[in-house]
């Protein structure tokens, strides 16, 4: 499946309530499933000596399933394709790679 396909089937699914502008529902959404994902992280290595098990892998491929639903509706409510971000992302990276760049701090290096 790619990036646009997913984006366009995903939409049947999302019912949320408008909260002002269309786009806040879903940001936040996805800032709260990111954050789940960084817990269950965080979990592993305070209780699990950093040992990602086949049970919290299957947990995490869902909270990454759900980052990926509300990343795909707010890019729907900016009216941006999810290929266009990717895209944009890895020539963004890309450039920094030939440039020495890729580490260190700030958006424009």
């Amino acid at each position: 499946m790619n990036f646009n396909d997913y984006q366009t089937k995903s939409r049947a699914t999302a019912k949320y309530p408008a909260i002002g502008h269309a786009v806040i529902y879903p940001t936040l959404g996805l800032v709260n499933e990111a954050g789940e994902v960084a817990g269950k992280i965080k979990k592993v290595f305070r209780d699990k000596s950093g040992e990602i098990s086949a049970e919290t892998r299957e947990a995490l491929k869902a909270e990454l399933g759900d980052v990926l639903w509300y990343l795909a509706q707010t890019c729907t409510e900016l009216e941006i394709s999810l290929d266009e971000v990717a895209e944009s992302n890895l020539t963004k990276l890309l450039d920094r790679q030939a440039r020495g760049k890729i580490q260190g701090d700030g958006d424009n290096r």
